[in-house]
Formats: structure tokens, C-alpha cells, sequence
């Protein structure tokens, strides 16, 4: 049986192959590579000869256009040039005196491409940016990430994207669950009963996001969560800006809350006191928090689906076909109905 190169999509990209498309690149690795943890892309980071440390991103083939890729580096560099601590994504020119200049083309300034007997791959570089994670018990360090989320908010403002995507309930609700009961992968048994609350959360979501004047739509970061949030003595910042996206800015303020409702509105408040330094906050999004949570519920199992032929996705969540995951995602989705049913966080 011969497999096809979107059931095995990293199977051309070997550490070898990896370091000969930085070195057509002219980024020549002493030979040491470190794979770091991602199921989306392929991230490595490489150790140059001249001493520098950088990080090579290797794109999931078919998911984003060169375009949408470019719009993201865009978008990082220009928060850099800002003085915002994100990674920039690096200018790439193609080193003609490289023994492998004739596998790698330029796209464009920041995106290069590595042509392998068993397919291509679009790759990036930049820096590496070390860090732990943020201590969110404390009032300072949720203070001083709004802050950063407001900076960088302040620039997301500046002029829209062309090409990400526009996060609302259809496009990251509605269209996810029709696609994940046109695909069959959910048991029979558990189809019924997750389909009705389904339905029932995504009207709930449907009507919060229409009450009221429309959420401002700002250029963001999306992927808000504490994984990618890396913390030093300078303070925050961020890494992997592959799910921005047109969006609320709430999306970019939720996940970092957790805990009980008196919890949550304790750290909000901290958070939002350091985000108005630099960016004013309409308050009535706080009415999003909830149906944002339930959006991302729903997408997460079709992220898994999409990529169920991936042997890499069977390994890390071996219970996804199972009747048990679709009933506890249909508890998880009848908690959300309830929490959307309640006052938003702060009153608004």
C-alpha cells in the first residue's frame, strides 16, 4: 500500500534535510538540532557555527497560503520594529555557493521553500527566544502582560489583515461542526446527543457575539494561550503568531484567566489594568469571554480530525475516536451553554 505524502507530511523532512535548507540559505548548523514541540508545523532549534541559535519553522503543507505566511511575518516584524518582544522572522537570501542552492526557492522575503523527492516544504527562521512560564498568581505579572497584549494590540489596530483569517461563530463554529459530521468520525452512538448541544452552544455563542454593537475586529496574536507566553527578568513575550487571525481583542485576554468566576474576575481586572495603559478596552466584550471558550471547543476537534491521518495525532490523542471524548465534549459544550447563560465577567 503506498502512502501519500498528506498522510505522512514530514516523512522528506529528516535533520539532515533540515540543515540542508538552512545551509542553502547561507545559515550553516554545526550540527546540532533540537525538534521542539509542535503538532501543528515542524519547529527545530539549530545551533549555527558562528555561534548564533535560531528557530526553523517548517510549515504543514496545504494548510496556510504563501500569503497568509507572509501576512503573519508581517505582522511579527512589525511589532518588532515597535519595540514589542516577539520574535521577527528573518530575511532570507539564497547562498549560491551552497552544495543544496538548487532544492530551496525564495517566495518571498521571509518564506523559502525546500523541494524533496517526498515533497515541499515552506520554512522560516528566527531568533530563539528563551523564557519560563508567567507566574499568574501574581497581580504584577497579569498587570504587565495586559500591558504587553495592549502594545501590541495598539499596532493590530493600525490596519487590518488581507489574508488570516476572520475569527466569528461561523467560520470557527458553524463550518467546523458541519465538517466534522460530514466527515463521519464521530461514533453513532454519541453523534445525536453531541450534535443537538451543539447546536444549542453555537446559538447561545451566535447570540452574544450579536448583541449589541458589533465587537471591534483587530489584528491578533489568537493563540493566546500560557504555552506560548515565555516570561524573563525583562518580562513577557510571545512566541508562534501561526494562528493570528482578525478577531476581538477578548480572544487574546481569556485564556490567560482560569479558576473559579471570583478567580477570573480578579485576574481580569489585573489584566485589563495593565491593557488600558496602551489600548482602551470596550468592556462590553467581556460578554465574548465565554463564547470564545466554546468556539475553541469545537475547532480543537476538528484540528484533531484534519489531522487524523497523520501518524503523529493517533499517537497523542489515541482516545479521539472513542464514544467516551464526544460525551465529555458534550458535557464540556452544555457547561458552556450554562456559562453563557450567565452575566458576563464584570457586569457587561
Amino acid at each position: 500500500m503506498t502512502t501519500s505524502p498528506s498522510e505522512t507530511p514530514y516523512a522528506g523532512l529528516s535533520p539532515d534535510i533540515v540543515l540542508d535548507a538552512l545551509d542553502a540559505v547561507g545559515l550553516r548548523g554545526d550540527g546540532r538540532l533540537i525538534q521542539l514541540n509542535s503538532y501543528e508545523n515542524r519547529v527545530f532549534q539549530v545551533f549555527l557555527e558562528d555561534g548564533r541559535v535560531l528557530v526553523g519553522k517548517f510549515y504543514r503543507p496545504g494548510r496556510w497560503s504563501d500569503a497568509q505566511i507572509l501576512e503573519e511575518h508581517a505582522f511579527a516584524n512589525e511589532l518588532a520594529a515597535r519595540e514589542i518582544p516577539v520574535a521577527a522572522v528573518w530575511p532570507l537570501t539564497i547562498d549560491s555557493a551552497s552544495r543544496h542552492v538548487d532544492r530551496v526557492s525564495l517566495i518571498g522575503a521571509t518564506l523559502a521553500q525546500l523541494d524533496t523527492p517526498l515533497g515541499s516544504y515552506r520554512f522560516s527562521v528566527s531568533a530563539r527566544l528563551a523564557g519560563r512560564a508567567p507566574e499568574l498568581e501574581d497581580a504584577g505579572t497579569l498587570e504587565w502582560l495586559g500591558r504587553f497584549i495592549g502594545r501590541m494590540h495598539a499596532v493590530g489596530a493600525l490596519k487590518p489583515f488581507e489574508f488570516r483569517e476572520t475569527l466569528n461563530v461561523q467560520t470557527f463554529g458553524t463550518n467546523e461542526r458541519d465538517w466534522l459530521l460530514a466527515q463521519g468520525q464521530i461514533p453513532p452512538d454519541a453523534e445525536a446527543a453531541w450534535q443537538r448541544v451543539t447546536q444549542e452552544a453555537l446559538t447561545a455563542a451566535a447570540e452574544a457575539f450579536g448583541r449589541g454593537d458589533a465587537p471591534r475586529q483587530i489584528r491578533l496574536h489568537g493563540d493566546c494561550h500560557l504555552g506560548n507566553v515565555l516570561w524573563t527578568h525583562a518580562g513577557p513575550h510571545f512566541v508562534d503568531l501561526d494562528d493570528a487571525v482578525t478577531g476581538p481583542a477578548t480572544q487574546d485576554l481569556w485564556m490567560l484567566l482560569s479558576g473559579d468566576r471570583t478567580a477570573m474576575t480578579r485576574q481580569l481586572a489585573a489584566v485589563l489594568d495593565g491593557y488600558e495603559q496602551f489600548m482602551d478596552f470596550d468592556w462590553r466584550e467581556l460578554r465574548l469571554v465565554e463564547p470564545l471558550r466554546t468556539l475553541r471547543i469545537i475547532r480543537h476537534s476538528a484540528w484533531i480530525a484534519r489531522r487524523w491521518s497523520d501518524p503523529a495525532f493517533p499517537i497523542a490523542f489515541p482516545w479521539f475516536e472513542s464514544p467516551k471524548y464526544w460525551v465529555e465534549q458534550t458535557t464540556r459544550l452544555q457547561q458552556q451553554i450554562d456559562a453563557m447563560g450567565e452575566a458576563p465577567l464584570g457586569g457587561y
